[in-house]
């Protein structure tokens, strides 16, 4: 299956943080975005480039790969894929954003739409924001959203991942490339990722 468990000692400390009880949001929130500009570089990593030449101070022209004018799209999921928006952008500053929002069902556990904002004119990439990759109905959602308006190439970025949301996505969207920092153990019975770090939303932006 096309899933990236990013393996960097910077990358697992970040998670220990994340993980944390201790980790009040201001932390919580700043330590997302660092983790998520990570996981973006290897994201990043097979995105097509130009070949071109630049100007250096000594009056030659050196060799240079450049990102082409329209990078993939950015779909946080709202509202907990916000806490990856900046931490991606700084990777990828010129990219451009739309929003998803879904609401879970606390008793079927699948996503109800109610917010879509999307560019009218989609590029043929997207990178979908999503800090927890649980029973994967909201990625998978959101993944064949893009698919069906012509999105190819897809790639979801995760802190953490279930392996039950892991195989949703994987069976529903085989060529869906997933990154995450950490691949846990399962569900619980309420369909939160086991040791999994809480209810990443709240613990970003508090409870609502």
């Amino acid at each position: 299956m096309p899933l990236t468990v990013v393996d960097h000692p910077l990358v697992s400390d970040r998670v220990a943080r994340l993980r944390a009880t201790s980790t009040a949001s201001a932390e919580f929130r700043r330590v997302t975005a660092e983790l998520s500009t990570f996981l973006a570089y290897e994201a990043a990593r097979t995105l097509p480039v130009e070949e071109t030449t630049v100007p250096t101070p000594l009056g030659v022209d050196a060799a240079a790969r450049t990102l082409p004018e329209r990078t993939p799209l950015l779909v946080p999921i709202l509202r907990a894929g916000l806490g990856l928006l900046d931490g991606v952008l700084a990777a990828i500053p010129a990219a451009e954003v739309g929003l998803v929002g879904l609401a879970r069902d606390e008793e079927t556990h699948e996503p109800t739409p109610y917010c879509l904002r999307l560019p009218a004119e989609l590029p043929t990439s997207a990178f979908v924001l999503d800090p927890m990759l649980a029973t994967g109905g909201s990625m998978a959602w959101t993944c064949q959203l893009l698919r069906g308006r012509g999105v190819r190439d897809i790639t979801a970025l995760c802190l953490l991942a279930a392996p039950e949301g892991v195989r949703r996505v994987s069976d529903e969207l085989p060529d869906v490339h997933i990154v995450t920092a950490a691949l846990d153990e399962g569900l619980n019975d309420d369909a939160f990722i086991v040791p999994g770090l809480g209810d990443a939303g709240d613990r970003l932006y508090g409870r609502v």
